[in-house]
């Protein structure tokens, strides 16, 4: 075992350029970072992810972030197998479990027979039951939902249910239980959804209403045994930061932590590095997606990377020589593209320890997420199922 803390960061939706099957996700072109550099006009400063190499790993570097000579870790791209390009498809590959099969998707709206058994459980009436923006739907419809009590249902090109509803019309709690019957309505055969959101809101009309930090994932649960599965049996210590927990349905984890937005979770990245442990702290960093992906907003997109930036260079200060840090995404959501889905590209791969033997190397294009999740396996002597490590290549073993 090389390293005793295994730090994974994965910046939501940060991609790194279309990747080689995007044609058939329509997403020929798409590359978030480079759009986001190019908006920015060379103001984009990224100095820590910078000296990382992220732009290293790209056939044109992202405008702002030069070329770093030498980098201070390894760098490398991930493309991904799964079906989807959702939160929970990126993650579930990560771990050693890609999701192969298409999971439902209703581009017309859900069935009647399930909206139906929705308005039965809930006493509520269903509204919209269509593709929908999440600020769009609540601009729209948010104020007849606080005059009836109706629930805003939606969703997007992605595998999911999304209900929203005002706190002060529906309290969060009884939104999540509409949420948690909801998923037993879509586990199959016959609909299989990736992922139930609570999408609470607040706010006294259309041109104030904000989603809340009460949003909550009831993810379909992993259809099979995970890397951070694998990890607990071995005895290691799993932590999950973010919406983790929700992505895995809370399997394979010893200890999670909600974060109420990026700052908050590198707070508790930084409480956890703090504890001593043996094994992995896996965390995700949603505004990205959430608040600016979505949303085609490429100035807030590049804020975010910015004040992100600013915290990981606090997380490469502290780390331990024992520690390694990998910094990845887990699809791409091109602020300067069409649309408001997710788009199918690759992500940026970036690898440190204070104690590697071969920095400035790069790691390629690995043909499959699961290549992290092995890593990690191979430096606490677990098994790999799927993925090819490239522990060998970042670890400080002594030939």
């Amino acid at each position: 075992m090389s390293y005793k803390r295994v730090f994974v960061i994965v910046m939501d939706s940060v991609g790194t350029g279309a990747a080689h099957d995007a044609a058939k996700f329509d997403d020929v072109g798409s590359d978030t970072l480079g759009h986001v550099g190019e908006y920015y006009k060379g103001a984009l400063k990224l100095p820590n992810l910078g000296k990382l190499g992220i732009s290293n790993l790209r056939d044109t570097p992202i405008e702002g972030v030069p070329v770093a000579d030498p980098a201070i870790g390894d760098y490398g791209k991930m493309e991904e197998v799964s079906a989807g390009k959702d939160s929970m498809d990126g993650h579930w590959e990560m771990m050693g479990l890609p999701v192969m099969k298409p999971l439902s998707t209703f581009p017309n709206g859900f069935p009647q027979e399930i909206v139906d058994k929705l308005e039965k459980f809930s006493g509520r009436k269903v509204i919209v039951n269509k593709p929908y923006s999440g600020t769009e739907v609540i601009h729209d419809y948010g104020e007849r939902q606080m005059e009836t009590g109706e629930l805003i249902l939606y969703t997007s090109g992605d595998s999911v249910m999304q209900i929203a509803a005002h706190e002060d019309v529906i309290p969060v709690e009884e939104l999540y239980k509409i949420c948690e019957y909801a998923r037993t309505l879509v586990n199959g055969p016959e609909y299989t959804v990736g992922r139930i959101i609570a999408r609470p809101y607040v706010g006294p009309d259309k041109y104030h209403f904000t989603r809340t930090a009460n949003r909550h994932d009831f993810s379909l649960k992993p259809i099979g045994e995970t890397d951070m599965d694998r990890l607990r049996a071995a005895g290691y210590d799993v932590i999950g930061v973010g919406k983790i927990n929700d992505i895995f349905s809370g399997e394979g984890i010893d200890k999670g932590y909600h974060n109420e937005s990026n700052m908050d979770g590198m707070d508790h990245v930084g409480e956890v590095m703090k504890q001593d442990f043996t094994g992995f702290c896996f965390t995700n960093l949603v505004d990205f997606d959430a608040m600016y992906g979505h949303r085609r907003n490429p100035k807030g997109f590049g804020q975010a990377l910015m004040d992100f930036d600013k915290r990981l260079g606090k997380v490469l200060d502290e780390m331990k020589p024992d520690d390694l840090l990998m910094v990845t995404a887990d699809h791409g959501n091109d602020p300067g593209f069409k649309g408001t889905d997710h788009t199918r590209e690759n992500v940026p791969l970036l690898v440190y320890s204070p104690s590697m033997n071969k920095p400035n190397q790069s790691l390629g294009l690995r043909k499959t997420f699961s290549d992290l999740g092995a890593t990690i396996l191979e430096n606490f002597n677990v098994e790999p199922v799927k993925g090819t490590s490239f522990y060998k290549e970042i670890s400080n073993d002594q030939d």
